[in-house]
């Protein structure tokens, strides 16, 4: 193994492991009220039920749209959900970026020994993400589509499916570099995006299915992991892999860029 290897793998090895001390430490944090978060987590897996009773409702009286059943709505949601889920509870952080921006909060994270954007969005924990993770992943499970064969495969799918929407969250958020007061709609865009994520693909048409692969990747996020799991069109999972590599790049690149951009707040506080 050459020298340059030998760093990468040890640059890699010490984020992974700044990355779960600082997790577990949000983890740690998020629950010291105990009551407050799992009154969050269950008020998340209330709406998330609710959600399911719609759509049950419906097709009950429908029996199919367009193709597409209950199991594989329930399966659509649940991989979206755990996904979106994921991205909150791990690196809830990047829902702050814009408003850190805005105020000039950054200060603290520009002496830090890691890159600014991993200390910036694994910073925070949102206990709501949890509540998704659960009701998301029980979905699955019930939607029949998941079994124990290809279990590791919705493992892939919901983690590139968090790197997707981390990507995204970290590309628009970090607009507030160069435009003011993005904040609301750089939320308004990632909820968007969840809630195509949660509507089968052949409600759409293709003028709109190229958004939701692009500006809205939704389709990475929902349709995909579908076709694998549902499917079983193993030669996605390449593209969903591609998918997510590239859209946590952009996200990286943008904030990089805009950091440049950064006028401090002159504040000073520690992080923790």
């Amino acid at each position: 193994m050459s020298m340059s290897s030998q760093r990468v793998l040890t640059r890699l090895s010490a984020n992974w492991h700044f990355v779960r001390v600082l997790v577990a430490t949000n983890l740690k944090a998020a629950t010291a009220h105990r009551g407050k978060f799992l009154l969050q987590v269950t008020f998340m897996i209330i709406n998330n039920i609710t959600w399911f009773v719609f759509w049950w409702v419906l097709f009950r009286r429908v029996g199919s749209l367009r193709s597409w059943h209950v199991d594989d709505v329930v399966l659509l949601f649940g991989v979206c959900a755990t996904a979106f889920g994921l991205m909150q509870g791990i690196t809830g952080g990047v829902r702050h970026i814009s408003r850190w921006i805005d105020e000039g909060e950054l200060d603290p994270l520009l002496v830090q020994p890691k890159a600014t954007w991993l200390y910036a969005v694994c910073s925070r924990s949102q206990p709501m993400g949890f509540g998704d993770v659960i009701s998301g992943s029980a979905f699955m499970l019930l939607s029949g589509h998941v079994r124990a064969h290809n279990l590791w495969l919705a493992v892939v799918c919901t983690l590139c499916g968090a790197c997707v929407f981390l990507g995204v969250a970290l590309t628009y958020y970090s607009l507030a570099f160069w435009l003011r007061r993005t904040e609301a709609l750089s939320r308004q865009t990632l909820d968007f995006m969840v809630l195509f994520g949660t509507y089968p693909e052949s409600l759409f048409q293709r003028p709109l299915l190229w958004g939701l692969f692009t500006l809205l990747p939704a389709g990475f996020v929902s349709y995909v992991p579908v076709h694998i799991l549902r499917d079983g069109k193993l030669a996605e999972l390449p593209v969903l892999m591609a998918a997510a590599a590239g859209f946590m790049t952009l996200g990286v690149v943008v904030f990089e860029r805009g950091l440049r951009r950064y006028a401090s707040g002159s504040r000073f506080g520690v992080w923790g």
